[in-house]
């Protein structure tokens, strides 16, 4: 299969309508409906079921979805990586959201900086759930992120355990306790113990309401518009008169990892992973 092809068959798969894909590709329709034609033929399966009103992924669509996305990064990768390669200063680019390093970024390069394989080290800021994207396709070797996320063609190790604490407005009805419990703050769909609801509520919490940042989120939640959950290291450097800081007991707590691309075999980048992975009881975080 052609890299082509594969670009013309995922813009389809995720448009579910060849017109939006053709214009999104800038081709016209008739040559990408002959080449996805020919790609089924290739294969010799049925990649998507079309009638004149809709387009859907057949079950073989499906999972080719997955492989062409994690193939394509894979090339996208290797064109960047080759480039910063050459480079005429070696580096190594570690990929964190702001305030999303557990408190523990300098404590880690410190470290790092007494490993004889140690580079010089770039820091690259990512969005909400940017790193991971930002390491398959090339543009970091390594990224400080907090679980879950997608692993798909990434490598991890644990690097802090902390308390997840609920923000909430300095007005709200439960503000007065010490303690809270999510059964308190009745979310739908939240539940005691359990990671994916709350990774949904959070999930749908950004999307609504566009967040780019944690003072977004702070500011959104002083003014009464939601109710946030955050790590404790978070909570610490950002105190603030209009938002209150209260421990859950039955809520996950926030996993802090350090994750790298599987083929990776830099002596630098795994320099950086025992760096990251030993800092923790120095630096006194509360597990």
């Amino acid at each position: 299969m052609e890299s082509r092809s594969l670009r013309y068959f995922v813009a389809v798969a995720e448009e579910l309508n060849f017109a939006r894909a053709a214009e999104r590709l800038g081709i016209s329709a008739p040559p990408l409906s002959r080449a996805i034609r020919n790609l089924e033929a290739d294969l010799g399966v049925t990649l998507f079921e079309r009638t004149t009103h809709s387009v859907e992924l057949t079950t073989a669509g499906t999972v080719l979805l997955g492989e062409a996305r994690i193939a394509l990064d894979a090339l996208q990768a290797a064109g960047r990586r080759a480039q910063r390669a050459a480079a005429p200063e070696a580096k190594l680019v570690l990929a964190i959201k702001a305030d999303g390093d557990g408190g523990l970024l300098e404590p880690i390069l410190a470290r790092y900086a007494t490993e004889p394989a140690a580079l010089p080290v770039t820091i690259r800021l990512a969005g909400w759930g940017d790193q991971a994207r930002l390491l398959r396709q090339g543009e970091a070797d390594a990224a400080l992120i907090y679980e879950p996320f997608d692993h798909t063609g990434l490598d991890s190790e644990t690097v802090t355990v902390e308390p997840r604490l609920a923000a909430l407005p300095a007005t709200h009805p439960l503000a007065a306790r010490d303690h809270l419990t999510l059964t308190d703050l009745a979310i739908p769909d939240v539940e005691p113990g359990r990671l994916d609801g709350l990774t949904r509520y959070l999930e749908t919490m950004v999307e609504r309401h566009r967040i780019a940042d944690l003072p977004q989120v702070l500011t959104l939640v002083e003014l009464g518009e939601i109710v946030t959950f955050l790590p404790e290291s978070v909570t610490a450097r950002y105190p603030r008169p209009g938002v209150v800081y209260r421990r859950l007991p039955d809520t996950p707590p926030a996993t802090l990892s350090i994750a790298w691309p599987q083929q990776s075999r830099s002596t630098a980048t795994a320099a950086l992973v025992r760096a990251a992975t030993s800092v923790m009881p120095e630096a006194g975080v509360v597990a």
